[in-house]
């Protein structure tokens, strides 16, 4: 039954809109920032959970040995939250179960890994300017993955 209204709920719309647009925008404009000017390998983009397709990670990058997850948030010049702080605790909870996630599907883990915030402003005329927040708090000390 949810699905069914799900799908009815979704039907005709456009898939994300003129948000969804500017968002994936800024993903690319993050992306291409973290390889060109910080080094990574972009590993995957928006990957998600299988069983829980709404838990989605932005960029999984490297930063050489280290595993790097990356959320992206596109802002306006004159946005009243900045990006690192509308990874709230209800964001930073879903990003670790997909973390979680993405963590337990692979064959070898990575002995190190992190959260990264980029946020990307867009001004009108002005050329579009990335903030990049290295190893934000999310996950508890001690975390190991266990299957």
């Amino acid at each position: 039954m949810l699905q069914w209204l799900q799908r009815l709920w979704l039907r005709g719309r456009p898939a994300g809109g003129p948000a969804g647009a500017r968002g994936a925008a800024g993903e690319q404009l993050a992306a291409e920032f973290l390889r060109g000017r910080m080094g990574y390998q972009i590993v995957v983009q928006n990957w998600r959970n299988p069983r829980e397709r709404r838990e989605e990670i932005d960029l999984v990058c490297r930063d050489h040995e280290v595993l790097v997850f990356v959320e992206v948030k596109t802002r306006s010049a004159g946005a009243l939250v900045s990006g690192y702080y509308a990874v709230n605790r209800r964001k930073k909870r879903a990003l670790f179960r997909a973390i979680h996630a993405y963590l337990t599907q692979l064959r070898v883990r990575p002995r190190t890994f992190r959260f990264d915030v980029a946020e990307v402003i867009l001004s009108g005329n002005a050329p579009p300017q990335v903030r990049h927040f290295q190893n934000v708090p999310l996950f508890p000390k001690g975390y190991n993955v266990l299957r």
